[in-house]
């Protein structure tokens, strides 16, 4: 078989081409005999790894790249402090690269990457991002990858994120408790892993208080125009008596459209938020938000891919780490 790859290899063996790379580096993390089955197939069809891609990964560019969707969110900005400071301590420089919620820019993004332009890569998946295989080649590249808070289940790598699903929970719960009866839950793109977590935990919420048969869900996007139409026509339509917003960009837009048609929050609507920005308190009424450490999520997602790049091996509460939320009570969900 002529020009043999990884890929060609794991299809053989019906395993990942991760898998198969690092059985060919003898991975402590690769059962001997997956080990075994995987060197003799490579010894049949005469496979070759390639000398110049491993060269460019045993060179060290002092640089790490981090992709995220946008910078406007406070959350993110946080997050990128906490990367700084541990970067700086390893003397690397940090790229920081913009997605802008574009799956196409995320790829592109990727490809600009390859061949050792970077040590190590952190990210945080854009709301349009469907297919990963774009990510998955770097694991079959052997580059350092690790995610925060938007990740990707089906790839192994690091995930650092917060408990999504049970700060989802105690917000619904607070705005139960504060009488509402009839609860939107306001997301980004349904596929979404942050989406999906904190939906999750708004469902077990009503669940737990009967309210199952309210359920009220909108799926928002980039376009704030866009956002600001959907939730006028749920306003007038469904009259919920409480928003939940999965993202403060969609927080953002209901204080607009309230103030537009004129609907007293919290007198006749109630707000609670994910949100990270320092200006929830300055709202008017200041808005109830989930405030997520975002510092401490950027310092660990960091300190975990410096581990990955020294080749050090991860403790199993490492590869999977959930900070959690806390819960800020302001006017916009008082009784």
């Amino acid at each position: 078989m002529d020009n043999v790859n990884l890929k060609q290899l794991a299809k053989e063996l019906n395993l990942s081409a991760s898998t198969i790379s690092r059985a060919l580096r003898d991975s402590h993390e690769i059962s001997q005999e997956t080990k075994d089955r995987v060197k003799a197939l490579a010894t049949k069809l005469g496979f070759q790894p390639n000398p110049h891609a491993s060269s460019l990964r045993q060179s060290k560019s002092k640089t790490i790249a981090v992709i995220i969707p946008e910078i406007e969110n406070n959350f993110f900005s946080q997050v990128m402090n906490g990367i700084e400071d541990v970067a700086q301590q390893k003397s690397y420089h940090v790229l920081i690269y913009l997605t802008h919620e574009d799956e196409k820019r995320e790829k592109d993004i990727l490809n600009v990457l390859r061949n050792g332009r970077v040590d190590g890569l952190m990210i945080s998946i854009s709301n349009t991002t469907t297919s990963f295989e774009h990510l998955e080649a770097y694991r079959v590249a052997e580059v350092p990858l690790v995610f925060f808070d938007r990740v990707c289940e089906s790839i192994d790598a690091p995930r650092i994120t917060t408990d999504d699903a049970e700060a989802a929970f105690k917000a619904t719960e607070h705005l139960v408790k504060m009488g509402c009866r009839k609860i939107a839950f306001l997301s980004m793109a349904d596929g979404l892993s942050i989406s999906s977590r904190r939906r999750s935990g708004y469902l077990k919420a009503l669940a737990k208080s009967g309210l199952e048969e309210n359920e009220i869900t909108m799926a928002g996007g980039t376009d704030d125009e866009s956002n600001r139409r959907a939730i006028r026509e749920l306003l007038t339509t469904q009259a919920p008596d409480a928003i939940f917003a999965a993202v403060e960009k969609m927080a953002i837009n209901t204080y607009q459209v309230c103030q537009e048609l004129k609907i007293d929050i919290p007198e006749k609507l109630k707000v609670v938020s994910f949100s990270n920005l320092a200006a929830a308190a300055l709202f008017d009424p200041p808005l109830s938000t989930i405030v997520q450490p975002a510092y401490e999520i950027g310092k660990e997602a960091a300190t975990i891919l410096f581990k990955l790049i020294e080749k050090r091996v991860l403790l199993p509460n490492e590869k999977k780490v959930t900070f959690p939320s806390h819960l800020v009570e302001r006017k916009s969900t008082s009784k």
